[in-house]
Order: structure tokens, then sequence, then C-alpha cells
């Protein structure tokens, strides 16, 4: 049998279709236990005295959360369907622009009934794994608020008080936004004395302190374009608060990377991931995060690379082929890949000679470095597979013959 789950936060809106294609039952449930009982209540009566040899499986426009969870637990293929496949096969079937979650969920049967051999099943991954990815993405989710929040500190101080631009090159260090909070007025600035200002320096364990400090308190005292007081006094305000804000997530991102770093360590696969080249802790604990730990869920490297999003993808009619990168990917998993394929340069021989290679070839710095990355996301694979570290001349052997040849 085959179920279409239109989701929503409160309620799930259910078909249950047989391989014909024959709707038998259809309903809204509510979230939680009781609408996981009423959904497992339905299969069995459409399933009748077949129940306990029935196949069941399950549409859903997504692959996380407990109601997931639950579903993979009793026992069901659970399939996640992108938002966009599903919207493009709904116009395989209608092309009204009629939309309704009752039909959405008839959709979603019927793309399981037919297409599951080509959709994504979700994948069993350990809960160390998901305790991995939970800690991670909030970890990653508090850098990018932090830089969401510097910048429009840039902006603010660019308005009303450049001069702290010019003597602060990074506005979310612990130094910037102690000096800022102590004089967040051009007038007040030019009061901060060189003993204030090393103070802040040493406490943010900055070295050269004294030369620094005299460039800080040089820049904060050139003459620049200002507001009037009472503007000037409303800016002083907003970016007290940012930089309230900004004290703040430094201080979780800091908690949060120990967090990340003790479940990452706890994993049996953690070892093998960290002996890849230009993986740390953190990077190595955002792989594991977005890739899983599901042993089957990628039955090829090639499978992986893909999922990655560092493969290329091929455009061919007629006479014309190009071979184009992947846009649609997982952002943060494609982050981590292409910062470890630029930290392998310096630490991996055969890895930065590969790099020239694909610049010689005319590949321009992201197109290389996205090459790289994909060669290092097959290495991956093969030690995961294998269950074994990482090894220079090994991992590189056959691209060492073919540039020898």
């Amino acid at each position: 049998m085959f179920v279409g789950d239109d989701w929503a936060e409160d309620h799930h809106d259910i078909e249950v279709m047989d391989s014909t294609g024959r709707q038998l039952a259809k309903a809204r449930v509510p979230e939680g236990v009781a609408g996981m009982a009423r959904l497992h209540t339905l299969i069995g009566e459409a399933a009748g005295d077949q129940a306990d040899e029935a196949d069941v499986v399950v549409g859903i426009e997504t692959d996380r959360g407990p109601w997931v969870r639950a579903l993979v637990t009793a026992g069901y293929m659970v399939l996640a369907v992108n938002p966009l496949q599903a919207a493009r096969f709904r116009d395989r079937l209608g092309v009204s622009g009629a939309k309704s979650d009752a039909g959405d969920a008839h959709v979603l049967a019927d793309m399981v009934r037919t297409h599951s051999h080509e959709l994504r099943p979700v994948a069993g991954d350990s809960d160390q794994a998901e305790a991995v990815k939970v800690v991670t993405r909030t970890h990653k989710t508090l850098i990018w608020e932090r830089t969401r929040h510097a910048q429009r500190l840039r902006h603010a101080l660019r308005d009303y008080f450049p001069a702290a631009l010019e003597a602060f090159d990074d506005l979310a260090a612990a130094d910037a936004l102690e000096l800022l909070g102590k004089a967040p007025t051009p007038a007040q600035a030019t009061r901060l004395t060189p003993g204030q200002i090393s103070a802040a320096l040493k406490r943010a364990h900055r070295k050269n302190v004294t030369a620094k400090a005299k460039a800080i308190q040089t820049a904060l005292r050139e003459q620049h374009l200002g507001q009037s007081e009472e503007v000037t006094a409303a800016y002083a305000a907003s970016i007290t608060a940012l930089i309230a804000v900004l004290t703040t997530l430094n201080t979780q991102i800091k908690t949060l990377q120990g967090q990340v770093e003790a479940h990452f360590g706890r994993h049996p696969a953690a070892e093998i991931i960290l002996s890849q080249p230009g993986l740390g802790a953190v990077l190595g604990a955002r792989v594991l995060a977005e890739f899983g730990d599901d042993p089957t869920r990628y039955a090829s490297a090639k499978a992986r690379k893909n999922y990655a999003g560092t493969s290329p993808i091929t455009r061919a009619s007629g006479k014309k082929k190009v071979a184009l990168a992947r846009y649609v990917h997982n952002d943060r998993l494609i982050d981590t890949l292409l910062a470890q394929a630029f930290s392998t340069l310096r630490v991996s021989p055969n890895a930065h000679a590969y790099y020239q290679r694909q610049r010689a070839r005319g590949a321009g710095h992201n197109a290389a470095l996205r090459q790289l990355a994909n060669r290092l996301v097959g290495i991956l694979h093969g030690c995961l597979k294998t269950g074994t570290h990482y090894d220079e001349a090994t991992a590189w052997s056959h691209h060492a013959e073919l540039a020898t040849s």
C-alpha cells in the first residue's frame, strides 16, 4: 500500500492507495500520538486481513522530526519527497493550478506508487548521528546569525561612526565589542586611553598589544563626517543592543562548540573522518551530521557525491553538451566540503597538485575547489565503506599515475 502524507504543523492529510491507484482511505489526522494511532488504524483497516503482510510505503515532504521517526520505527518505508518534485508531479495530473492539502496527499501517494524506485528513503541514522546533527546545525546557525548581526553593526557604524570601521577589523571580536560598548559614540571613543584599549586587547588574548592599542587609538581619533548629537545618541542606543546580542552569540557559539566536539568524539566514525585531510572536529562533525551514518544510504561513491552536490550535472541537446555545477544542494554540507578542500591545499601535496591541474585546464578557483571537494568526498566514501583511515599515497595513487603518464 502507498500512503501520501501532506504535513502541516498541527495536522496531516492522509491518503492510502493500493498498487492499482485505487483510493483505500482518506482522512485528516492531528499531529502527535493521537494522529499516529489514527494513521495506523487507517492503514490497518485498508489492509484488512493482510495487515501483517502488507508493505507500506509513505511519501512525505520532510525527512526529519518525531513524526517521521515514528513512521520509520513502525516499520514503514518512508520516502522523503522534495517539494519541488511534488509540485512538478502535481502538474502532470492537472494543469488547472488547483491545489489543496487533500490533493497534495493524493499526489504524494500516487508519486510513491509509481516512482518509489527513484525516490530517496529516509536514512536510518543512529541516535548518535542525530545528536551530532542537532548540535552542529544549531552551532552553524548561530555562526550565521553572528555574521548577520555583525553586518548590521557595520552598516550602523558606517552611517554615524566610520572611524570604528578603520579601528576594528573584526566587529564581532571580543575586544571590538568591549571597546564599542564602552564608547559607542565618536566623542566617547576619542577619550579612550591606551590603558583601556590595551586591557581589552589582553582580555581577548591579542598579540602585540602596545602597537595595536596605539593604532586603534589613532584610528578612533581621526576626523570623519558624522551625525547630529541627537541622531548619534539614537545610533549609539541601537548598536549597544547589537553589541549585547553579539556578545551573547559569541558565548553560546563557544559553549556549543564544546558540545559539538563532545558528541562527535563519541561517534564510532569520528577517527576515520578526522583522518581525512582538512577536517578538524567541527568540520568533521558537520560532515557526519549532513551525510549521516546509515551504511546503506549511499550505494556508491557517485551517489554520495551527487547528494553532496559536488559532482557536476550534464546538459546535452543535439551537438551541445555542457557540464554545470549543481546549484540545488545542501548549503550546510557544500559549505563544509569547500572549506575542507581549501584547507587541504595546505596539508596534502597530492590535493594541491590535483587543484593545480584543474587550474591548468582552465578552471577558475571555485570550480577547481569544487572538483577537489568532489574527489575528497569519493575518498571519504571509500574510507567509511572499508573502515580504514586516510592514507595519502593510497587515496591519490590513481591520479598520481595519470599525472606521470
